[in-house]
């Protein structure tokens, strides 16, 4: 793909991600302002005249819409800063980010809408609970991907290099952003994780 094509595939792409990120907003503002506003008023009349009580499960139908919409709108944001960073990044470098902001965007929606259920005081320290469950469950992850977006900004070594890293010595198929693919001279491939090659030398050697 030449140059021009690809930088006008980028731009393509950030109006895109742009659009469907706001399209996905006003979306849920009207979805919720029709479910929370209008629908009530015109159910209420025939939900009463059977007896059923209609504001319970409010709370609920929120949740929902929430969740819904919430992961499109942070799919769309992370979308969004991969064109964003494709401008001045290479792929891999761009699809590191938007993996980091796509956990970091759902772990807050989640401690959100539990902070929100909840209210208050309370709302706030579940929240902050559910945000330090979710921090732990996907540190290993998000450890793994910080450091793969670091490799790939740092750029240490480039595909096509013959290396020892953390211990595999071959030439570099593929950096992403949880691992990096070496050949080995057996033929024999070894997915390195990112982690231990930040915490480990790095040699760039010659080929025999």
């Amino acid at each position: 793909m030449s140059e021009q094509k690809e930088r006008e595939e980028v731009l393509r792409g950030v109006r895109g991600s742009l659009t469907s990120l706001i399209v996905w907003i006003a979306l849920y503002i009207i979805v919720s302002a029709i479910i929370n506003s209008v629908l009530p008023e015109v159910l209420r009349p025939m939900i009463d005249f059977k007896g059923l009580v209609l504001d319970p499960y409010g709370i609920y139908i929120n949740i929902v819409l929430a969740l819904v919409f919430g992961y499109f709108i942070v799919r769309s944001f992370a979308n969004f800063m991969y064109w964003s960073m494709r401008v001045r990044y290479p792929h891999p470098t761009a699809a590191a980010i938007r993996s980091i902001m796509m956990i970091v965007g759902i772990g807050a929606l989640l401690a959100g809408i539990a902070g929100g259920v909840a209210g208050g005081a309370s709302g706030v320290a579940l929240g902050g609970f559910l945000g330090i469950v979710i921090g732990f469950a996907s540190q290993q992850v998000l450890g793994q991907a910080i450091a793969g977006l670091f490799l790939l900004i740092a750029r240490p070594f480039k595909i096509g290099d013959y290396v020892e890293i953390a211990g595999e010595q071959g030439t570099v198929e593929d950096i992403s952003a949880m691992f990096t693919t070496v050949r080995k001279d057996d033929g024999s491939i070894a997915l390195v994780p990112s982690g231990m090659i930040v915490g480990s030398k790095i040699y760039l050697l010659k080929k025999k």
